[in-house]
């Protein structure tokens, strides 16, 4: 008989730089997501060549973003910014006419301590266009926290409204007949049979093809994810008889969810610890603490932390979990008894390497640049429950990791795949390393219960890769060049 491992989580913390993208690739995914908005970089020509490279857009394709080029005039402040900012944001409400204009700060206007704050009322109130402004520097932990500060910035802006008297977003308590109970079914909104075409249910549903909601506050998720995706966990949620209210971001930027005291808030990112904390101080929101929805074990923790919190039992997670298992069984077989070292990019780090143990794989180690305890308190202790129930160790965890010692421990642990990031693939990958670039993990679909294919996918591929290689006998041929 094997004997239950018994451990708890330890973190060290190292003090190596901060390897990873630059916070302004954040406009590569939100220009995108947010249809009607514009966003302006305002930087200098290395910001620009960044991007340039970074989203691989030329400027021929017209994006609805663009640089604010800074030049010695503006950094020795002998040109007037405000009249600059004023020409440009002129220039972009007579091409584009958007509904908001997203101000991005770079490291140099913290340098020079523009006042991007301050200029932003005064030039919104004479354009007659919102402008958010998002210090997206390089002077964050990682690049994802470029969305995070948006996100805050965003949150400032979303209408305020007494929801004391408002559940489910739009009708008031009175209306709904009810101001106490939890379990009242309200309204059928669903089709049971598109849910059942969309996710492949096998089990039929005995609910005469309608889903109700349920008598609970209003519930905001925030987090920028392909509209595809969110209207997975819509759907995911409205199951459970779950109505969300809106999304932070929205797909426009006119339609952002009503915020105030009494509207419950869950985050479907770990890198919104600002955005989260933005809520529940200026906004007075409540936070869920939930693990994120993340691999199909993630997902179902995510949906039951929520049910819990409105006092719904949740119905058919196990069955809708067991089904996703058994989809990714070829992959899991694969990756069953592999190790794998994170080097810490994204901050997804925790959510992928909980999923992947509880795929089987080994995980040495989870290098992350920035750990917040207090957000990421429920997935921790989903980490340490998966790490328990498969009974393997618990992995250490390295906040600002020093790669020179990873690479050191990499190269003793000789782990079978390596996540990281694009500055460290190609020197591992020579040292007969496998590596996977962590980026990809961001801009993948890797939400929700039908997306953690995706997630496999992206692991597999260099083993399968290297499985494919084997047979021609080119892997005996690296070793031997690396030896």
């Amino acid at each position: 008989m094997s004997e239950t491992l018994s451990e708890t989580l330890t973190f060290e913390c190292e003090t190596g730089n901060y390897h990873t993208f630059c916070p302004i690739s954040c406009v590569s995914w939100l220009y995108q997501k947010i249809e009607d908005s514009f966003f302006l970089v305002v930087g200098t020509k290395t910001c620009g060549y960044f991007l340039q490279n970074a989203l691989g857009v030329m400027i021929f394709a017209e994006p609805r973003y663009a640089m604010a080029e800074l030049e010695e005039g503006d950094i020795s402040a002998q040109l007037n910014d405000y009249k600059e900012l004023k020409r440009l944001c002129v220039q972009i409400k007579q091409d584009r006419n958007p509904s908001v204009i997203v101000w991005i700060g770079t490291c140099t206007t913290e340098i020079i301590k523009m006042d991007l704050e301050g200029m932003a009322p005064r030039l919104e109130a004479e354009i007659g266009i919102p402008i958010v402004v998002a210090r997206a520097n390089g002077l964050d932990y990682a690049f994802t926290q470029g969305e995070d500060t948006v996100l805050a910035a965003m949150a400032h802006r979303c209408p305020n409204q007494d929801l004391s008297k408002v559940s489910n977003g739009d009708l008031t308590l009175q209306e709904q007949g009810s101001k106490t109970s939890n379990q009242f079914p309200l309204t059928t909104v669903l089709n049971n049979k598109i849910v059942n075409k969309l996710f492949n249910f096998n089990t039929k549903i005995e609910t005469n093809d309608v889903t109700p909601y349920y008598n609970h506050a209003p519930l905001v998720l925030f987090g920028s994810l392909p509209s595809t995706v969110t209207t997975q966990l819509n759907l995911e949620l409205k199951r459970q008889g779950i109505k969300v209210s809106g999304w932070l971001p929205s797909q426009r930027y006119i339609d952002l969810p009503v915020l105030g005291d009494g509207v419950y808030v869950c985050g479907v990112n770990p890198f919104l610890s600002r955005t989260a904390t933005t809520l529940m101080r200026r906004r007075k929101c409540k936070l869920i603490g939930a693990p994120f929805p993340i691999g199909p074990d993630g997902t179902r923790a995510w949906i039951e932390k929520i049910c819990s919190v409105f006092g719904i039992t949740p119905q058919g997670l196990e069955t809708r979990e067991n089904q996703i298992w058994e989809s990714l069984q070829d992959y899991v077989d694969l990756i069953k008894g592999k190790s794998v070292f994170f080097m810490g990019d994204n901050l997804l780090e925790v959510s992928l390497a909980r999923f992947l143990i509880r795929c089987g794989m080994i995980v040495y180690e989870i290098g992350i640049p920035y750990m917040d305890k207090r957000f990421q308190a429920a997935e921790l202790a989903l980490l340490e429950q998966t790490c328990n129930d498969m009974n393997v160790p618990l992995p250490r965890i390295v906040e600002k990791p020093d790669n020179y010692n990873q690479i050191q421990r990499i190269r003793e642990l000789q782990p079978d795949l390596a996540i990281t990031g694009m500055a460290h693939a190609n020197p591992l990958e020579a040292r007969g390393i496998s590596t996977k670039w962590s980026v990809e993990f961001t801009f993948a679909q890797i939400h929700g219960f039908t997306n953690a294919r995706d997630i496999l996918e992206l692991v597999t591929r260099p083993l399968r890769r290297n499985q494919s290689l084997e047979g021609l006998g080119w892997t005996k041929l690296v070793k031997s060049a690396v030896s």
